[in-house]
């Protein structure tokens, strides 16, 4: 799966191909955008700069609009004139949807209120190997204004949302992809919600901005210290199975299986 190459996920304009060369190179995929990131009298020329600027098919998505509006037949006309086979099916909302995808890895962004309630039909299909969720499409789908508080924090309505995807995919075995952080110049806050995302189980974020990648990749990167602790806890599980007591703290299987995947992402 594309989106399994690294946390870094890096949306780029369609219609700005100037820059999909330095998106790839800043991020682990790169998502170029034909739906919010193109005004909708250039999509044409994003559909066209799309098919005549080829990047690898193995690191490269393709942002389609959503099924039903105007712009998704056209969308998917000038996807099949490329080499690239994975597709984010923006507000995907249920199964019907995912019509005219078939041979392609799908990754449904759920940012409405039915494709939330909807996230786990979604993850239940084949073709969809990958969930992400969107804060500010939901809030507006629900005639909201916000998904944030003053202090930056998500509203429960989002917090709830993040989760519920989260869970959609982790039961059917389907990488789950964090939302973006709006905030560019705040890279403290997107560290933090980083670094949540990681301890919490997603396979990876979506970035706006390439000044983004370097603190989300750290984030989902273990510390030196997180991987030593890691893999002292695993040597020691192997000399005294069952539960056991390791640095003051219990161990048992579910806390094996954390250090596990603490060192799979430190590439150990």
């Amino acid at each position: 799966m594309v989106f399994l190459m690294g946390p870094v996920l890096l949306f780029c304009p369609a219609d700005r191909p100037d820059r999909y060369a330095k998106a790839l190179d800043r991020a682990d995929a790169v998502i170029l955008d034909l739906e919010d990131a193109v005004a909708p009298a250039d999509r044409e020329t994003a559909r066209q700069a799309l098919c005549g600027n080829p990047l690898d098919p193995e690191r490269t998505i393709v942002r389609v609009n959503a099924a039903g509006t105007a712009d998704h037949g056209p969308d998917l006309a000038a996807l099949r004139r490329t080499a690239y086979r994975t597709v984010m099916l923006a507000k995907a909302e249920d199964t019907p949807d995912l019509a005219g995808l078939d041979g392609y890895q799908v990754l449904a962004l759920c940012e409405t209120a039915r494709g939330v309630l909807n996230a786990g039909a979604l993850a239940a299909q084949d073709q969809v190997t990958g969930l992400m969720w969107g804060a500010e499409d939901l809030v507006a789908s629900l005639g909201g204004t916000s998904s944030r508080r003053a202090d930056g924090s998500y509203r429960d309505i989002a917090r709830h949302a993040r989760s519920q995807v989260l869970l959609a995919a982790g039961a059917r075995g389907k990488a789950a992809i964090d939302s973006v952080y709006l905030d560019i110049e705040d890279l403290d806050g997107l560290a933090a919600e980083a670094q949540d995302a990681a301890a919490s189980g997603f396979s990876a974020k979506a970035a706006i901005h390439p000044g983004q990648a370097g603190p989300i990749r750290r984030a989902f990167r273990p510390t030196a210290e997180e991987a030593a602790y890691a893999a002292d806890l695993l040597a020691a599980a192997r000399r005294e199975p069952g539960v056991f007591s390791f640095r003051g703290r219990m161990v048992d299987a579910p806390l094996i299986r954390h250090a596990e995947q603490t060192l799979r992402r430190a590439g150990r």
